[in-house]
């Protein structure tokens, strides 16, 4: 069987937090072996807790990713709401501009009729009760003053629909900002513990983290039939941003957290699917067996659906995993996640 090959990347000049953070990670320190405490017991602890605090941002950012796409559909339903209003609006203007110059003529006849009146009233439902002048009008000016009625009725509605939708938004923005200050909380706790670690630690993290990238490049994907339809192209895309960093809430080209790399795959192939991965899961037909999954076919982790990924064939996914990381090909049985279903989305 043919092995895994990863192209050369281009040099990254990525500047962002987290790529911080994968700096702190592996950064020596300028003191000496030497000069390196001594061994602490707890130190396995901490390097325990700066993966769970990793696992921690990495679902946090799964939520702050679906608040942000939850904003940019409640701000395409405000433009929306209030376009049409305005048009709604500028339509009742020009229809009272005509009957306001009806008014006028009449006026200089002899008198407005009670009809015109009616068009021109501020409150025309409660002009009506008061004159009873419905009997009055012929059947094709009382069509147009219920025309006239209905249309400042639906602009009432939509400017109270619009009104409620940037509640919503507003609320959600806050919630945005919220999950934000969360994970960079997290982040920063993690880049703490991770100073506390000693130089050795430190190399040693750093090795670890290198053996598992190279695995990646050698990794044997088998040639199993892969999944049908545009997942095949998707899943080919995916493949070309191998070794590119994992940053929390990006989606591409050159940076992803687990969501943002499978819904950019699928843009290339011309596919829309949700942004994270909870939405994700849900997104084609389930797939409940690992052994039924095809390359290219969505894989779901965790119980919470946190985590995202591409089977990639012989039992490895296809993921940007995590903080300080990049996108790589591991091992399912030895990613640490929970595996809870595939999704084929054709």
């Amino acid at each position: 069987m043919a092995s895994h090959r990863r192209p050369k990347q281009p040099n990254q000049t990525y500047v962002t937090m987290l790529s911080a953070t994968a700096a702190a990670a592996v950064a020596m320190s300028a003191q000496s072996a030497s000069a390196d405490p001594l061994p602490d017991p707890n130190k396995k602890g901490v390097q325990a807790q700066i993966d769970r605090l990793y696992e921690e941002a990495t679902q946090a950012t799964e939520k702050y990713s679906g608040a942000k796409e939850k904003a940019e559909g409640l701000q395409e339903q405000v433009d929306n709401l209030q376009d049409t209003a305005a048009r709604k609006q500028a339509d009742l203007n020009e229809f009272r501009d005509r009957l306001g110059a009806v008014a006028s003529a009449q006026y200089r006849s002899g008198g407005i009729d009670p009809s015109v009146q009616l068009f021109l009233s501020a409150d025309p439902d409660a002009y009506l009760d008061k004159a009873s002048a419905l009997d009055r009008l012929g059947a094709q000016q009382a069509g147009a003053l219920e025309q006239f009625l209905q249309q400042q009725r639906d602009l009432q509605q939509q400017r109270t629909q619009a009104a409620a939708k940037l509640k919503d938004l507003q609320d959600t923005r806050n919630e945005i900002g919220s999950k934000k200050k969360a994970i960079q909380g997290k982040l920063a706790e993690a880049r703490r513990l991770l100073n506390t670690l000693s130089a050795k630690e430190r190399a040693e993290r750093d090795a670890e983290e290198q053996r598992v990238n190279r695995a990646s490049d050698r990794v044997d994907l088998g040639n199993e039939a892969g999944a049908p339809g545009r997942a095949a192209a998707a899943f080919s895309a995916a493949k070309s941003r191998v070794g590119m960093p994992y940053v929390w809430g990006a989606t591409g080209p050159s940076s992803f957290d687990c969501s943002g790399l499978t819904s950019w795959a699928f843009r290339q192939a011309g596919v829309s699917i949700p942004r994270t991965s909870q939405d994700q899961a849900n997104a084609g037909t389930r797939v409940n067996s690992l052994s039924a999954l095809k390359p290219g076919d969505l894989i779901i982790m965790r119980t919470d659906l946190s985590h995202v990924g591409f089977y990639a064939g012989n039992g490895q996914i296809l993921h940007s995993p995590k903080p300080g990381a990049q996108v790589r090909y591991e091992s399912i049985a030895r990613s640490g996640m929970p595996f809870m279903w595939g999704v084929r989305i054709s």
